[in-house]
């Protein structure tokens, strides 16, 4: 069982429901539809070495964890993990009697202050990330090696590409040998008569080295940016990954309210910020949000990034002295928690 469709149809889904901004209230025409449910394995696989925590899309917008790592992460106060107990009676698909056995009450504790409010404060740098990316995209056609070559020449560095252009010479003509003491410094010698191995070859990570005759002398010095060309191959993959996956809807939104910020992360921040405040004063998880209003005006990035920053700083610090006053526990009782993962399995089982 290590598909979705195995796990439709295997009977062991316990609880199953729509998730995310539909659950949030905040959904939009183009908002997709996550599912969240959890499962319990067969008896036979649980004990073997098949467990299996997590079935999944590519995607993740339907995920369904084994009751084990479900348990285990409330009780960790996951945010993700605590709201499922919550969602809205509409949002519900289906559940299993043996659900309701799972009450927020065995799981609330003081450790959601931090819980929610480091991913709250995650979503911030995401949002503020994508500004990179916009503001410094990444030519589609991939630099080579010789990108990131320089010649040394009397007393200035010139890129190879250009060195090469203006000495009228070819890179197959030249020829490097390693610089003993002196990192990604190479020899640099050239002659159409001597069959060299060139700067590098197609497609290739590195630098080429050659066998030199003892009786040739260098042109010049080459150094390789090797670190330069490695953090440069590093920008490259992430951005057209990001270009690849990104939400295209979200992405264009974003770029026409020129705020140079995810917005949808920004939303994340104070909505996960506002529901760690709901907790500490009400001891209860409100999914469906009445502060929808102001949620919808910061995914529409009506407020500079700055302000919405300052105004999570103060939301951050506030939390601090509501947890301190709460009445939460300090963290879920663990024996509990254990007594009643096992309660649910073994009556499943039965």
């Amino acid at each position: 069982m290590k598909t979705i469709e195995e796990l439709k149809v295997s009977g062991n889904i316990i609880f199953e429901c729509i998730s995310g901004s539909r659950a949030y209230g905040l959904a939009t025409a183009s908002s997709d539809t996550d599912i969240r449910g959890v499962f319990v394995l067969p008896k036979e696989k649980y004990y073997s070495l098949e467990y299996v925590g997590q079935i999944n899309n590519e995607t993740n917008d339907i995920v369904y964890y084994e009751l084990k790592k479900f348990i285990e992460l409330l009780s960790k106060n996951n945010p993700n993990i605590l709201e499922l107990l919550s969602v809205p009676k509409e949002c519900i698909l289906s559940k299993h009697p043996l659900f309701d056995k799972v009450k927020s009450k065995y799981f609330l504790s003081k450790l959601c202050k931090d819980t929610f409010a480091n991913y709250a404060f995650t979503q911030i740098k995401k949002a503020r990330g994508l500004k990179k990316k916009i503001v410094n995209p990444v030519e589609k056609k991939r630099k080579s090696v010789t990108d990131f070559c320089f010649v040394r020449k009397e007393k200035r560095a010139i890129p190879l590409n250009i060195f090469l252009e203006n000495e009228g010479f070819e890179a197959a003509h030249c020829g490097l040998a390693k610089i003993s003491h002196m990192k990604d410094c190479y020899n640099l010698f050239y002659n159409v008569n001597i069959v060299y191995n060139g700067v590098t070859r197609e497609n290739a990570n590195e630098v080429c080295l050659s066998s030199i005759p003892k009786s040739e002398i260098p042109i010049a010095i080459l150094y390789f940016n090797r670190d330069g060309y490695s953090s440069y191959c590093k920008k490259y993959k992430e951005y057209w990954e990001w270009v690849a996956k990104r939400n295209d809807e979200r992405y264009k939104s974003n770029i026409s309210h020129s705020k140079n910020y995810d917005a949808k992360n920004m939303l994340h921040t104070f909505r996960l910020l506002h529901m760690a405040k709901e907790i500490g004063t009400e001891n209860t998880i409100k999914v469906k949000r009445q502060d929808r209003d102001f949620l919808l005006a910061v995914k529409n990035a009506e407020f500079e990034y700055e302000e919405l920053v300052e105004r999570a700083e103060k939301l951050r610090l506030e939390l601090g002295d509501i947890y301190e006053k709460s009445n939460l526990m300090e963290k879920p009782d663990l024996d509990t928690v254990n007594e009643l993962l096992v309660e649910i399995r073994g009556q499943f089982y039965k």
